[in-house]
């Protein structure tokens, strides 16, 4: 690893672990990660010197096109996860006209070598040698036997950009991986990284679906080469997780975690799936059971979808708003927000957090799908239809945001019989261990289809599968025309009086989070 990359810094009371990715005040870790992190170790690195905005976008930003308001907005989010005032900088000020530079002088810290010595010996023993990056986190696991060669610093440097959790990044630590499988083939390293960026070219950046096809394909000869690696299983549970197909997903992740234990990123993906099949015990359990949240992105939306679901709406409300705050720039963050508001019937609050999410730059099918529904639920059609189109856009392989057109009929409907199909093919996909979700999809479809009767036989499939989201059924103009029916009523009812003993269960094994303890007791 390069001088730069395993260097330590203090900065006033911060301690800065570049290797790590980790900013500490008093032992306490600082939420600064991605882009902030890239912005602040730049700037540690010129010591006291002005740093100017060109010089921030070539060496920061590069080779995105950004211009210095991109910059001044970046460092505002610096100083917020720091806790910097601008007004009365004690990090990092302003000098007008010219660019940033920091406030007090920088030392740089060697890493003690017994420390150096027993992070070898752990990484040597565990014998995982690979970056793991799941759906909702992203841990690291660096071989350290001797220093990089040229070549290893291909992966290595492919590993530190998948990490930042930007598209544009994405697309370099592919191209980084693929240079390094020209001149080995077979290198796992190179193999497991590239299969991880691949599917997160879909999962998280509505890349083409054909990439999670590549990306099965690369943790599969991993896999089979050495079936007690798990971070192989890791990255197979992912691009099946970005395939849809949620079963043979979580069987992989709960593989990786047999093989290895302490894998908090594997535990926060194998816990989504949980909640995605209606097992929210377990999802809240295994999100609660995560030892360095760091390590696991999406933990705190996580924790906030299982409490909502179960109904401590104030618990969960709580952590979307100040993840929506902290993560402007993360499409995940700002559709979560607007998303909970939605789902709880607070229609004018949504499409407000879902302007200010819009205005953010985070191009996103989901936000433009969520756009078209409280158009249509605020009668604004021609809107809607504009935001589905641009949905199918975004994500032009995604089922839903083309079932969302045709319900809007901002394209021509397809026959009733291709409707009807298109919808059989998603139940059998849920049958088979597919997302719930896909069945709800069905519903829709098969209400294009003029067929009511079988859309809601689709939703009952969905009920079964695990869907548990009341508040979306109750509130979205997809199946305003299913409301009226006792059977719709009756399948809402049995919904609630699941989570009702799920939270039951959560009482007595006392797994609760404190917050949501004090909202149920409050309540009674």
């Amino acid at each position: 690893m390069s001088p730069t990359m395993c260097a330590r810094y203090r900065l006033d009371d911060l301690r800065i672990d570049v290797a790590r990715q980790r900013v500490e005040r008093d032992g306490v870790a600082l939420e600064v990660g991605g882009l902030n992190f890239r912005l602040l170790h730049y700037v540690l690195q010129q010591g006291q010197r002005v740093v100017g905005f060109d010089e921030l976008i070539q060496n920061v930003w590069a080779p995105a096109l950004v211009n210095e308001e991109t910059v001044t907005q970046r460092v505002r989010l610096l100083r917020q996860a720091l806790g910097d005032d601008s007004r009365r900088p004690r990090y990092l000020r302003s000098v007008r006209g010219q660019g940033y530079q920091l406030c007090v002088p920088v030392q740089q810290e060697q890493m003690p070598a017994a420390r150096v010595m027993r992070q070898r010996g752990g990484w040597i023993a565990a014998g995982a040698v690979a970056l793991v990056c799941i759906g909702t986190g992203a841990i690291w696991w660096l071989h350290a036997r001797a220093p990089p060669t040229a070549r290893g610093v291909l992966v290595q440097r492919g590993d530190y950009y998948a990490g930042i959790g930007q598209r544009d990044d994405n697309d370099r630590a592919i191209d980084l991986y693929r240079q390094r499988l020209q001149e080995a083939p077979d290198d796992p390293q190179a193999q497991l990284g590239l299969s991880r960026a691949y599917s997160a070219r879909v999962c998280q950046y509505d890349g083409d679906a054909d990439f999670t096809v590549q990306a099965l394909r690369l943790a599969d000869t991993v896999t089979a080469a050495q079936p007690q690696l798990a971070a192989a299983h890791a990255a197979r549970g992912y691009a099946l997780d970005c395939q849809g197909r949620n079963g043979a997903a979580l069987a992989s992740y709960e593989q990786a975690l047999q093989l290895d234990p302490g894998a908090d990123a594997v535990r926060g993906s194998a816990a989504y799936l949980y909640e995605r099949k209606g097992d929210l015990v377990k999802a809240l359990s295994a999100n609660l059971e995560v030892r360095d949240p760091r390590r696991v992105r999406f933990l705190p939306i996580q924790i906030a979808s299982n409490l909502s679901l179960l109904g401590y709406a104030g618990a969960a409300e709580a952590r979307y708003r100040q993840n929506f705050r902290l993560y402007p720039d993360d499409p995940f963050s700002n559709l979560a927000w607007p998303t909970f508001l939605f789902a709880h019937g607070r229609a004018a609050e949504a499409q407000t957090a879902l302007d200010e999410a819009l205005g953010r730059g985070t191009d996103y099918a989901g936000l433009a799908v969520l756009q078209a529904e409280l158009a249509w639920s605020q009668g604004n059609t021609a809107l809607a239809r504009k935001a589905a189109l641009q949905a199918v856009r975004l994500r032009p392989q995604g089922s839903f945001a083309q079932t969302v057109v045709w319900a809007l009929h901002a394209q021509p409907l397809p026959t009733a019989a291709a409707l009807r199909t298109r919808a059989q093919e998603l139940l059998i996909s849920v049958e088979r261990g597919g997302d719930p979700f896909d069945a709800v999809d069905a519903t829709v479809l098969l209400l294009c289809a003029d067929a009511p009767e079988a859309a809601l036989r689709a939703l009952q499939r969905a009920e079964t599968a695990g869907y548990r989201n009341t508040g979306y059924l109750r509130h979205s103009p997809l199946l305003q025309s299913l409301r009226g029916m006792p059977e719709f009523a009756a399948l809402l009812a049995r919904i609630d009086a699941d989570l009702a003993d799920q939270r039951a269960q959560l009482r007595r094994r006392k797994l609760l989070p404190p917050d949501a303890i004090s909202e149920a007791a409050a309540a009674i």
